[in-house]
């Protein structure tokens, strides 16, 4: 793993799909941002998925992702994800 990896800032936006709403998704994800030092965004979309918005290195995006996964009953099936630019943001926030 090179240097960059873990010290490029990059952002991210996200959908993700499968059993990820009414199950605690949003607040665990709000969580697990703090902990990695993630920052962004995160809401619920009317179709049942979920929309995300992740700035931070690509491991601790990743590392992120894999903490919301832990949760009892969050099941992401698929995940939709494209880079977009960086903005600078210092928080997470539930929309």
């Amino acid at each position: 793993m090179d240097n960059e990896y873990k010290t490029k800032v990059v952002r991210k936006h996200i959908i993700f799909y499968g059993s990820v709403q009414g199950v605690g998704f949003r607040w665990r994800a709000e969580h697990a941002a703090e902990s990695y030092g993630v920052s962004g965004w995160v809401r619920n979309l009317y179709d049942g998925s979920v929309e995300m918005e992740a700035e931070g290195t690509e491991q601790s995006i990743d590392n992120m992702i894999l903490a919301i996964e832990r949760g009892s009953y969050i099941r992401i099936d698929d995940m939709k994800v494209r880079n977009i630019p960086p903005e600078g943001s210092r928080y997470f926030g539930i929309k």
